[in-house]
């Protein structure tokens, strides 16, 4: 049965060419799928709500104004913001310095996933067996520019490396290498810290207006994604079983 949401059919060919977007999910085609499914009802809920889109190039700005105009979010108090300030007090230190190293095994459109990660597995438990062998793993199986030094990426500081990989980098000690891969959009990553720098930790004043927009931000996430469950409800969607949260 082919999917289609209130008769508006999604092709196959529209999902191979969504595929690129979602090259690291655990199933990149159903992923691939549930994104369609989710932005032809926002499409058709755009209509009903009297914001129509021209052409093509206009249904990301008209989808913005739906969800600008049918979604709120809450200002965070002082005092929650002062409680997220505390609980995630390493995220406001000024000056963390980590010197890096890491494998990049890169995922692309035609990239076997499973083969990728079973590999990107086996040079890590190396690594981790055999610290040694980091450097010359680095040069045989890295798809980065920094393999030919052996991994090495130099110094970098918090805001300069994606989300993901910040994250474990900076929960590394000197000389530790991550015990699992670390997924990004660039791949999979080996990831090990040779040196670190400690900062200083930056007073509340200082970033509450930063906490204030993150946490107006997470809100308006939340807020999008129960909006999203309600039009789901509302429309026919055939062909295609929704992950769990999204049915």
């Amino acid at each position: 049965m082919p999917i289609s949401v209130n008769g508006v059919e999604i092709t196959d060919a529209d999902v191979e060419q969504e595929l690129a977007h979602h090259a690291t999910a655990p199933n990149p085609v159903k992923a691939a799928a549930e994104a369609l499914v989710l932005r032809q009802v926002l499409l058709q809920a755009t209509q009903q709500a009297g914001l129509i889109a021209h052409n093509a190039n206009e249904e990301d700005a008209v989808i913005d104004r739906l969800i600008e105009q049918e979604v709120t979010a809450p200002t965070p108090t002082e005092e929650e913001c002062r409680r997220y300030y505390d609980t995630h007090a390493a995220r406001f230190r000024s000056g963390d310095l980590a010197a890096a190293s890491h494998i990049l095994f890169q995922v692309t459109d035609k990239t076997p996933l499973d083969a990728l990660r079973q590999k990107a597995q086996e040079v890590l438990r190396q690594v981790l067996d055999d610290p040694a062998t980091f450097e010359q793993c680095a040069r045989d199986y890295s798809n980065c520019s920094s393999g030919d030094l052996g991994g090495n990426l130099g110094q970098l500081s918090r805001g300069q490396a994606v989300p993901e990989f910040e994250r474990a980098l900076f929960a590394l000690q000197a000389g530790e290498t991550a015990r699992h891969l670390v997924e990004t959009r660039f791949g999979l990553h080996i990831v090990r810290v040779e040196q670190k720098v400690e900062g200083v930790q930056l007073p509340f004043e200082l970033v509450q207006e930063n906490i204030a927009r993150f946490l107006t931000g997470y809100a308006k996430q939340k807020a999008t994604r129960q909006y999203l469950e309600i039009l789901l409800g509302q429309m026919d969607i055939r062909g295609i079983e929704l992950s769990e949260g999204w049915s």
